[in-house]
């Protein structure tokens, strides 16, 4: 169980390194797609979806943070239920509004909120500042900033109003086949790392880690943003 264990946690460092590269990113072919798109086209952009959900580290970090301590399927579906609807409203009427942000400015408030979660995993807002928020309220509202990662991406691509609806819901819904996918094998591998008798103490380590990554996350966003 140690050597699980140890690779979990090396998976997280090579997953954060991976993220800087990797999170929000398009390849040629998808890229070539979405800018010569026209009309319906369901499949590609499901594909899309759960595509960029499973290589979106920085979305996989924050999911992992958030259902670390969750012993319960009810409360695994529910705070996933409460990030599904989150991102679900600002990257549809992000894009169909055409509301403008700064992608450098969301996606460090995204890095911002995996620090959140290591914290509060952690037990620090107890120890540090005397109080706990709602993490519910605080998964929700995060939620809607994924959403709006998601949505400034897209914006990106200037996709035709064609069909763009039904392309944006296969988007979302490919979005939610690779989370679910991904929070899957997540699951099962700290499902196994809990009845090991290291779990405590990699399960500290493991949420430093977390906040580490979501510091640098946030830092390397800000720094293109000031650069830009």
């Amino acid at each position: 169980m140690k050597f699980s264990v140890t690779r979990l946690v090396l998976l997280l460092v090579m997953l954060t390194t991976a993220s800087f590269a990797a999170a929000h990113g398009v390849d040629d072919n998808t890229r070539t797609f979405l800018q010569q798109n026209t009309g319906v086209q369901f499949v590609p952009f499901l594909y899309i979806g759960a595509k960029h959900m499973i290589t979106g580290y920085d979305h996989l970090l924050f999911l992992l943070g958030v259902i670390f301590f969750l012993f319960r399927s009810r409360e695994v579906l529910l705070y996933v239920s409460l990030f599904t609807l989150g991102h679900s409203i600002t990257l549809m009427s992000g894009v169909l509004a055409n509301i403008q942000l700064n992608a450098y400015l969301i996606d460090a408030i995204i890095g911002l909120s995996v620090v959140y979660k290591g914290f509060d995993n952690l037990g620090g807002f107890k120890r540090v500042l005397g109080f706990q928020p709602d993490t519910r309220y605080a998964v929700l509202i995060f939620g809607l900033f994924h959403g709006f990662g998601l949505a400034t991406k897209l914006q990106e691509f200037h996709i035709p109003a064609d069909g763009l609806l039904t392309n944006l819901i296969a988007f979302n819904i490919g979005v939610e086949i690779g989370q679910f996918a991904a929070l899957g094998i997540i699951l099962i591998l700290i499902s196994a790392w809990r009845h090991s008798a290291t779990f405590s103490r990699f399960a500290v380590l493991t949420n430093t880690l977390l906040m580490a990554s979501g510091i640098m996350l946030t830092g390397y966003q800000l720094t293109g943003y000031f650069n830009s």
